[in-house]
């Protein structure tokens, strides 16, 4: 069950609210720990035992280690966590990227070993860093111990962020999942956070998304210039709305529950360089691979050498974590090196450069970087990227690209408006201007009103609702 659907929407939704409130608060963890079990259950109902066993490996673990190192006995709470981290990464490494590894060793070897062929558990990469996270942070002192099972089991299956994210490490909200309390100004900003994303998903990613499908299909020797940056284009914004909006429905439900989660994004296609632009993409992944994986490994408190080691191991994970094809392998890579490259040379000519001309470099950059990503036949990519640059094209610009460029031309101006913060600061200064409580709720209230109708009047007759981070 994905949030921009009708079942959520008119059935799912309105139920748990419903119980969550009706709930005595004592009892309102429970709650969201079984609805969250229905929710997964939806959509895979044998998987749920795996997300449970999760659950009681990291539970159990952590309190282990909260034991030894409250008998002072470091060496075995160390053993405690690497067991935890050992039955995580064996798990995910098992069920997302088995086929992977007997891909590459039949290609090597030349042998027959049959693929498993094992449907990837829903969301299994966001809930498995976060249960590590954990671990983790008690073995480091960071978060108190969670001696109840079922606030634990809450925090590991809370269905706003439990399939694709934000990945909430658990000292961020330990606090939260005891003293929560909601309240109608929190609950009414998590509707209109959630409405938010709703539009962004359902109106602006599918509709360009139909676009990007249209033309990632078309052979290379077919594709002109012109439309190979305009279908990457669309790729890139389909992916930003897609996924920064189902981020905001996460933010958005988290609010109405009174929790409060971190942003997860901040207007990524407004950066300058690509170390910017990874400071606003996908932040709470950046945070886990920065507090769990970089700093860890030594971060910049060591030599050259090894600050370049620390930055290619984290973008090797990156780009891995996503899914288990060598594009996504090289993808991190491609933004690894780049990322090496600015730190150490670039930076400092950036920043000389005119705002226009370091945006643009930044734009080009992340552009080809999706090239890489949308295709997992890596050469299938390259071919695309080639094509960009007028390689093995039919020219130019030709009538069929002239007539999509005119076709989504209204779509693409609103989606170039929405991915800066000028419709934010717009917002914000007619607020200002018109700062009654009351004219501000209307205003609001016709906002979610307006998109919700025109969510549901397209969800009814569209066929077409994918979500691209289900599968990592």
């Amino acid at each position: 069950m994905v949030f921009s659907s009708l079942p959520f929407l008119f059935r799912y939704l309105p139920i748990v609210l419903i119980l969550y409130f009706i709930a005595p608060r004592k009892y309102r963890n429970a709650v969201l720990f079984f609805t969250s079990l229905v929710f997964y259950a939806w959509g895979e109902p044998i998987y749920v035992l795996l997300m449970l066993f999760s659950t009681l490996v990291d539970y159990t673990h952590g309190m282990l280690v909260h034991h030894f190192k409250q008998k002072g006995e470091i060496t075995k709470a160390k053993i405690a966590l690497s067991s935890a981290m050992i039955i995580n990464i064996s798990l995910l490494g098992f069920f997302k990227y088995s086929d992977f590894a007997i891909s590459n060793i039949n290609a090597l070897t030349g042998s027959d070993i049959g693929l498993l062929k094992l449907v990837l558990p829903i969301g299994i990469s966001f809930y498995t860093f976060q249960t590590m996270s954990y671990t983790i942070d008690i073995y480091r002192g960071e978060a108190e111990v969670q001696k109840n099972i079922i606030s634990f089991g809450a925090y590991v299956v809370l269905f706003p962020q439990l399939i694709a994210g934000p990945i909430v490490q658990y000292k961020t909200i330990a606090k939260q999942l005891q003293e929560r309390r909601e309240d109608f100004d929190q609950f009414s900003y998590g509707v209109l956070r959630f409405m938010s994303g709703l539009g962004k998903k359902v109106l602006l990613a599918n509709n360009i998304g139909i676009l990007w499908d249209r033309i990632s299909v078309t052979p290379n020797g077919e594709l002109t210039v012109v439309t190979a940056w305009l279908g990457i284009t669309a790729f890139a914004f389909q992916i930003y709305f897609d996924f920064s909006g189902y981020s905001d429905m996460a933010i958005g439900l988290g609010n109405m529950l009174g929790f409060q989660f971190l942003e997860n994004f901040n207007y990524p296609y407004m950066s300058k360089s690509i170390t910017e632009f990874w400071r606003r993409w996908h932040i709470s992944l950046g945070t886990w691979f920065r507090d769990y994986v970089y700093i860890p490994l030594g971060g910049n408190r060591c030599g050259l050498g090894k600050q370049i080691r620390n930055i290619a191991i984290v973008w090797f994970l990156t780009g891995f974590w996503h899914g288990a094809s060598w594009n996504f392998i090289m993808w991190g890579v491609y933004f690894g090196v780049i990322l090496i490259l600015e730190k150490f040379v670039l930076l400092k000519f950036l920043n000389k450069l005119p705002s226009f001309l370091s945006h643009i470099y930044a734009i080009v950059l992340v552009w080809i970087g999706w090239a890489i990503f949308a295709f997992d036949d890596f050469s299938k990519g390259i071919n695309y990227i080639k094509a960009m640059f007028g390689v093995n094209t039919i020219g130019f610009i030709n009538d069929n690209a002239r007539y999509l460029l005119m076709n989504y031309a209204i779509i693409l101006i609103v989606l170039i408006l929405g991915s800066t913060d000028l419709p934010k600061r717009v917002a914000n200064r007619l607020v200002g201007e018109h700062s009654e409580k009351k004219t501000t709720a209307v205003v609001q209230g016709l906002f979610i009103v307006g998109v919700f109708v025109i969510s549901v009047a397209y969800l009814v007759d569209a066929s077409y609702n994918p979500f691209l981070y289900f599968r990592f």
